[in-house]
C-alpha cells in the first residue's frame, strides 16, 4: 500500500475565510503518484 502527507498553509485575511484550494489539492495528488484510492483534507 502506498500513502502520501502533504502540509499545505495558507494565508487568509481573517480568522475564517472560504477558499478554493482545489488546483492545490489536485497538484498534491499528481505529486503523489498514487492512482487509486482516498484524499483526506483536514482543517485545524
Amino acid at each position: 500500500m502506498k500513502s502520501f502527507r502533504k502540509e499545505l498553509w495558507f494565508e487568509v485575511p481573517t480568522r475564517r475565510a472560504f477558499i478554493n484550494i482545489t488546483g492545490e489539492v489536485q497538484r498534491c495528488i499528481n505529486d503523489s503518484g498514487v492512482k487509486e484510492g482516498l484524499v483526506l483534507v483536514k482543517a485545524k
